[in-house]
């Protein structure tokens, strides 16, 4: 999970549209003033370019114009400085099975694509533990049925604008390392951002499960958080629940609006008054000629 700080644009970012904008349709030389033909738009093949437009054009993003019967596109704003920080969290509520953990971990370090990286876990917490962890990464012991959290270690900032250091493969007395540039970080940092504010910070909805429920003991049931009654905590939808789970009973998902309550209780808004959304693929626009 990754939580977004505002920084100092956060509310243009708010008004141009809920979704998240593609990062192609962000890094290209679109500009707002003057529009460009969709197929020089792009740096890439004409039908990633028109998948990228279209979902450009959808989320507000870009707006298309006609030109002698050519199709042209141009942003209808500008790009905002919306991204104050990220802060990464790990999440591994037994931390005594921690399988890949460590290497993860290490690899959030060395690369320091986010400003803080922080492991949550169920699992009291010993020295030995925090022993095997880097010490950069701070620790939180969540308590899902109080829905207390206890700051077992304060997470250090990571050097976010300098190069850093992806680790790939692993083998016995050798890791192999890549070098990442600040250029590049900063470009993966604006595409975690925006995948994470288009896709919020609730599930899209509860497991279709009878077991499944609003909240739970510590939660109220407008939260839309998912709980299991049969394991008696939170749960995640995408990995933890189907019918892979020995206790699955299939079921109407219970009533939840994620969206309403990321609303109510954060920045976002689902429906700007900002910039213009044209809720049209840029086949919306076609006359039958191939431009």
């Amino acid at each position: 999970m990754v939580e977004v700080r505002p920084g100092p644009a956060f509310d243009a970012r708010v008004e141009l549209t809920p979704d998240t904008i593609p990062p192609a349709a962000v890094e290209s030389d679109v500009g707002v003033g003057r529009a460009r033909d969709w197929r020089d738009a792009l740096d890439c093949h004409p039908e990633r370019a028109r998948e990228v437009l279209d979902a450009a054009v959808e989320a507000g993003f870009f707006a298309v114009e006609r030109h002698d019967g050519r199709r042209y596109v141009r942003r209808t704003a500008r790009y905002p400085d919306w991204i104050g920080g990220l802060r990464a969290f790990e999440n591994k509520p037994d931390l005594d099975r921690a399988g890949d953990l460590q290497c993860q971990l290490r690899t959030d370090v060395s690369l320091a694509l986010f400003d803080e990286v922080v492991l949550v876990t169920g699992s009291y917490v010993t020295g030995a533990h925090l022993n095997r962890l880097p010490d950069p990464v701070g620790v939180w012991r969540f308590d899902a049925e109080a829905g207390d959290v206890e700051v077992v270690r304060a997470a250090d900032s990571l050097s976010t604008e300098v190069p850093g250091l992806a680790l790939g493969d692993r083998r016995p007395g050798r890791v192999d390392v890549e070098p990442v540039d600040a250029d590049e970080k900063a470009r993966l940092r604006r595409r975690v951002a925006e995948r994470a504010y288009g896709k919020g910070w609730r599930p899209d909805g509860l497991p279709d499960c009878g077991r499944a429920a609003a909240g739970g003991p510590a939660f109220q049931p407008d939260d839309a958080l998912p709980y299991c009654d049969w394991k008696n905590r939170l749960v995640d939808p995408a990995r933890e629940c189907g019918q892979a789970c020995a206790g699955y009973e299939p079921a109407d998902p219970p009533p939840a609006d994620p969206e309403a309550v990321r609303a109510a209780r954060s920045p976002w808004e689902p429906a700007p008054a900002g910039a213009a959304r044209r809720q049209a693929g840029l086949d919306r626009y076609a006359t039958g000629d191939p431009d």
